[in-house]
């Protein structure tokens, strides 16, 4: 065994992998579908490596994961955040300004009856909000008070450990609480509110959010019998207005496909439109030609980032009437915020800064990426010269320290790259030719920083997790739920009695508020469908953003208090 310390003594980057590796595998493993995700796992794992002593990774590994982690999240957030800063979007704000009252007070509360140490506070707090980001922005802060260094170190590693307590109780109390024990108590099914919910939002329409294993959007080829006569957009019509005559082959030539052109018997026109439409076009127009040479269209693919003003807080039907009047052969088969898909229903409020996908003809589906937003390059993944000076803003930014009395008050790395995040996610959005970061690209660095600075943390906790355990004993988990729930029933009760919310909407609110990711996953798989993430997705955007913020204010006030 000393040989395998010796060798993650002297190889600090092993041990870091071996975390990553190790608490990834925890992460996935589920317990009546309950799973605790790769960052709380790599966190255990990490506390437990640590336990063996002198396995640390240097400052700088930490510094540069965590700023790389906040400035991508605030830049993935920045386009929705300043998108909900609206009326109709504001008034969810509610809930994030529950969860940020409602933390610091109980927390307050527990510095003093339990005598909490500044660590292990903001750890409890960062673990009962479910906001990893909080233990970044709170060691930050800790590192700057104006104590001997073995005692910061003391009190930075209990955040971790704090943190790795109350974050396993507060998950498996927000999940449970949203998705089994809020609609028992208050004696509602989720599915059939859902199912009423999402037909509001389709306003009669047909549902277009069914996934199926074939493609939504295709090409057919038809002989013209039946509808020789009429004109395109007589057939259109027929084919519910859904579907468009791309191309038209006339006795071996191809002509100009206008509106008002009339068929002739024997045309051979190409259609592009749903599958669900282009089914009963045979009984429109004539048999379908199996094989139309000469007539093949490319059928494009399109991810549009939206940044145009008349896309932002309008439903979906406006979307596509507008669409409709200058676009046609365009078909939207997906929009997803944040990288969470929105449901494709009539009522569904876009966004600027939502990403829509969208098919159809090449040259169709390049007019209206122009005309909504701008088409995102897959070649191009991320733009390291804005980027770069987006952290380095940030961490300057996080430099600048105003003195409350005896406390040094500074947003540190943390809070200076989430502002600075913010920004460059707006300016981004604001001019779409610039700052490109691809949401696959983001998600893995986002990922990646946040597990790498997590690791640290455990590692340099693991030697103490053992005393701070038998300090506290049981008060540090019962805390930790408590700060979990008293702020989501509060919410609850706001959400029904008060804001009058239908059920998905409230529950998906109350995860958002919460930034939790399985608690949203878990609300969905008991509704049924993807209501809860219209609440979910703003609420989420706004805490994501003011949580992290509470590193600073909780070391402050458990400085003052303790």
């Amino acid at each position: 065994m000393n040989w395998f310390k010796d060798l993650l003594q002297s190889t600090p980057e092993i041990a870091l992998f071996i975390c990553l590796a190790l608490g990834y595998a925890i992460g996935k493993v589920k317990v009546k579908g309950l799973s605790l995700g790769g960052i709380a796992g790599t966190l255990i794992v990490a506390i437990f490596v640590g336990m063996l002593g002198g396995i640390t990774l240097n400052d700088q590994v930490k510094n540069i994961a965590f700023a790389m982690f906040i400035f991508t999240l605030g830049y993935m957030s920045g386009p929705s955040f300043f998108a909900s800063l609206n009326k109709k979007s504001l008034r969810y704000g509610w809930f994030t300004l529950i969860e940020v009252i409602t933390v610091l007070a109980i927390t307050a509360i527990a510095i003093v009856v339990l005598n909490l140490d500044i660590g292990t506070a903001a750890g409890l707090m960062a673990g009962g909000a479910t906001e990893s980001a909080v233990v970044g922005t709170a060691t930050d802060a800790i590192a700057k008070l104006n104590l001997p260094p073995d005692q910061i170190a003391a009190l930075q590693a209990n955040v971790g450990t704090a943190y790795s307590i109350s974050y396993i109780c507060g998950l498996i109390t927000i999940v449970l609480l949203t998705s089994q024990i809020a609609p028992a108590v208050l004696r509602f099914n989720l599915r059939d509110e859902a199912a009423k919910l999402w037909q509001q939002l389709s306003k009669g329409h047909v549902d277009e959010d069914a996934t199926t294993a074939l493609p939504s959007v295709v090409g057919r080829a038809h002989e013209v019998s039946l509808a020789a006569g009429q004109t395109i957009s007589q057939v259109e019509s027929a084919l519910g207005g859904r579907a468009t005559v791309e191309r038209l082959r006339r006795a071996g030539r191809f002509v100009d496909a206008t509106p008002d052109t009339a068929l002739d018997a024997g045309d051979v026109v190409v259609l592009y439109g749903l599958r669900s439409d282009l089914v009963q076009a045979y009984a429109v127009i004539g048999p379908e030609v199996a094989d139309p040479a000469g007539l093949d269209l490319e059928l494009d693919i399109a991810e549009v980032l939206l940044t145009g003003k008349d896309v932002n807080g309008v439903t979906l039907s406006q979307v596509r009437a507008q669409a409709a009047q200058e676009h046609t052969g365009v078909y939207l088969t997906g929009l997803t915020r944040m990288e969470q898909g929105l449901p494709l229903q009539p009522g569904t409020t876009v966004n600027a800064g939502d990403v829509a996908r969208i098919s159809g003809a090449k040259k169709d589906v390049d007019a209206a990426a122009r005309r909504f937003g701008v088409r995102l390059d897959s070649a191009v993944k991320a733009d390291f010269i804005f980027i770069a000076v987006g952290v380095i803003l940030g961490m300057l930014i996080g430099k600048i320290v105003i003195p409350l009395g005896d406390i040094p008050l500074s947003l540190g790395t943390g809070g200076g790259c989430l502002l600075s995040g913010l920004l460059f996610g707006w300016i981004r959005a604001k001019n779409p030719k610039i700052g490109q970061y691809d949401p696959a690209a983001a998600s893995v660095i986002k990922d990646l920083g946040l597990a790498t600075f997590i690791c640290a943390v455990g590692l340099s906790s693991g030697p103490a997790a053992v005393q701070l355990i038998q300090k506290f004993g049981f008060a540090l988990p019962i805390t930790g739920i408590l700060i979990t729930l008293i702020p989501a029933c509060i919410s609850l009760f706001v959400a029904f009695k008060v804001m009058k919310l239908p059920a998905p909407l409230a529950l998906g609110s109350v995860a958002g508020q919460q930034c939790s990711t399985p608690a949203i996953t878990a609300v969905q798989q008991q509704a049924g469908n993807t209501t809860p993430l219209m609440s979910y997705t703003i609420v989420y955007a706004l805490s994501n953003v003011v949580l992290p913020l509470l590193g600073p204010i909780v070391v402050a006030m458990a400085n003052a208090l303790s």
